[in-house]
């Protein structure tokens, strides 16, 4: 029976999404309305088809805990600390002077100062995944306005580990004060654990793996990285969130970096959907009836405040952000966050909260969620129109851009033109899957990165639809094929130069549209026999022009082959078999009977 409640559960879930969210997404409202939406409708509050509303919430959290792993893939060490001033001085700047707005108020209501600090501080926190989704979803996460909101998001979500510890000695436990260094070792145990895992053992586990060439356990030891880390944070009382963000900022320089992105990606995406739609089932609509003008009234104080802060710090920041930008940043963080719900959890645990202040509480932060997506369609319908610079890009980031070279293939014919750009300082991302032969690349400076260059999810991944030139050096003729189609039909920006196995090859990549592409050994071949003939004592000239007259003959012949249709006809199921030979050999004689000297043969 327990199964079967799960399935319908799953189905419940499934049908409601599939509803409601293309429904939202066609009316322009977006997908994050649209999951709130749905979990409104199969709540307690209207059909009531789903009552354990808590535990599913709790479980739905774990798509947070993914899209910070995710986010945690973009950004190196490095970029990270480039990023210290915006993250301390926004996201700081944005934690006190909230929080200490909402403490007036708190403490108007007549709450003892130890109250209203824990409720000021949960209220102080922003919803990362609100935010994060919505600006992914709109594809604004690289604008100042999407950078800035990010800075101050990962500040918040530091900041929980300290109120998180502040609750127990503001309740008055002795005992926490006495264990509080006993926390201190085990915290700094599980993250120096995890930087040990992240950045020295978790390279020859995924060589191991890829080896196996069975992706579905490639992905089942991500999601093992990430959910074992996450267990390690709650364990301590941290951030499963900024454990799997630590987690993803370690790897962030791995090869097998965009091949976790694609693994993880889907698992993301329905896990986020459930946590909205998890939201929207919490909604206490009895509450709200009973007490409609003061639940109202705290959603839009709330919002009001944090919008206030928000619209203050982009005004007086370093660099201030203007018009449409200050206002998607006020938006997208002026609601309250999920970590409110964690901790006004521990502080009803530790006493300081009964049930009678956490229900309005989660509540209002609850409505304030669904308010966000709403204020974000105001701001498309109405502010962005007005100022049309919200696609301006944020200055370039100093590390791991998005390179404008994409090889697919590191082999024998990849790795020379890789050495050419390289040597040349032409930033490339190189794609192989091979991880021992990655493993070797990568100790000379290249950055290889592990993953079948022929899916797509991969490819994204990489940044094909923001580089200039894709490099198809693949040892597969069909495999090569495939991704100039793939390439063809998702990227049409990119320009593709590929190598050609044989003559049959290059008719099928030049039939698909690739203008630029090299037999893998034809310019050798004709090197070596340029050198042949000088050995044999042709002078430097005439060999070298004997050899330039080869190649523009080579190419006629190439050209002809393809207006008589033969390549199609006869060689294109035949590329191993004599009939090509036979039909170039037959050509050759034609062309160069004068070349033969009989002395010679």
């Amino acid at each position: 029976m327990a199964e079967a409640s799960i399935l319908s559960n799953a189905v419940i879930y499934l049908g409601a999404a599939v509803i409601s969210v293309p429904l939202a997404k066609r009316l322009g409202l977006g997908s994050v309305l649209g999951y709130l939406i749905a979990g409104v409708i199969i709540g307690p509050w209207v059909l009531g088809l789903i009552d354990n509303v808590e535990d599913i919430l709790h479980f739905a959290e774990f798509g947070v805990v993914l899209l910070l792993f995710l986010i945690g893939l973009e950004l190196n060490p490095r970029r990270l600390w480039s990023m210290r001033q915006p993250i301390l001085g926004l996201g700081g700047l944005q934690v006190a002077a909230t929080s200490a707005l909402l403490l007036i108020p708190a403490l108007l209501f007549g709450l003892s100062f130890t109250q209203a600090l824990v409720i000021a501080m949960g209220l102080s926190l922003s919803s990362t995944a609100i935010a994060l989704q919505s600006l992914q979803e709109r594809h604004l996460l690289s604008t100042r306005a999407g950078s800035s909101t990010f800075s101050v998001l990962l500040f918040q979500d530091i900041a929980v580990i300290p109120m998180l510890a502040l609750i127990p000695l503001l309740a008055g436990g002795g005992e926490a004060e006495a264990g509080g260094f006993e926390g201190l070792i085990k915290v700094v145990g599980v993250i120096g654990g995890i930087v040990v895992l992240g950045h020295y053992l978790t390279r020859p586990i995924f060589r191991f793996i890829a080896n196996t060439e069975l992706e579905e356990i490639f992905t089942a030891f991500t999601l093992l990285l990430v959910t074992g880390i996450s267990l390690l944070m709650a364990q301590v009382e941290l951030s499963m969130a900024l454990g799997s963000f630590l987690a993803g900022v370690l790897l962030a320089e791995s090869e097998y970096r965009h091949v976790l992105e694609a693994e993880i990606e889907p698992f993301k995406g329905l896990l986020l959907g459930l946590f909205f739609i998890s939201v929207g089932m919490s909604i206490n609509f009895g509450l709200l009836l009973a007490q409609p003008l003061l639940i109202l009234g705290l959603v839009l104080l709330l919002v009001a405040i944090k919008l206030l802060v928000l619209w203050f710090i982009a005004s007086r920041c370093k660099t201030p952000l203007e018009g449409d930008q200050r206002a998607l940043f006020a938006f997208l963080l002026c609601q309250g966050g999920e970590f409110a719900f964690v901790l006004f959890g521990v502080a009803r645990t530790e006493g300081l909260l009964d049930t009678a202040l956490t229900d309005p509480l989660i509540l209002v932060v609850s409505l304030s969620m669904v308010i966000t997506p709403l204020l974000l369609l105001l701001q498309n319908r109405l502010l962005q129109p007005q100022h049309m610079r919200l696609g301006e890009p944020r200055p370039a980031d100093p590390m791991d851009e998005v390179n404008p070279v994409i090889i697919a293939g590191f082999g024998r014919f990849g790795r020379v033109v890789g050495r050419l750009l390289h040597a040349n300082r032409v930033a490339t991302t190189l794609l192989d899957h091979d991880p021992d032969h990655i493993e070797l690349v990568r100790q000379y400076g290249y950055k290889v990165y592990y993953g079948d260059a022929t899916r797509l999810d991969i490819l994204r991944a990489a940044g094909a639809d923001k580089a200039r030139l894709l490099i198809v050096a693949l040892d597969d003729a069909e495999a090569s094929l495939h991704l100039v189609e793939l390439a063809k039909e998702h990227f049409p920006q990119l320009k593709i130069l590929a190598r050609a196995y044989d003559l049959t090859h290059a008719y099928q990549l030049h039939k698909r549209g690739v203008e630029l592409f090299q037999r893998e050994m034809l310019e050798s071949a004709l090197k070596l026999g340029e050198q042949s003939l000088r050995e044999l004592g042709f002078g430097a000239y005439r060999a070298q022009e004997a050899a330039n007259r080869f190649r523009d003959y080579d190419r006629k012949l190439f050209d002809l082959l393809q207006e008589e249709g033969a390549l199609e006809k006869g060689l294109l199921m035949q590329r191993h078999s004599g009939e090509e030979l036979e039909q170039v050999l037959n050509a050759d004689r034609e062309e160069f009977p004068q070349q033969r000297d009989r002395g010679w043969e």
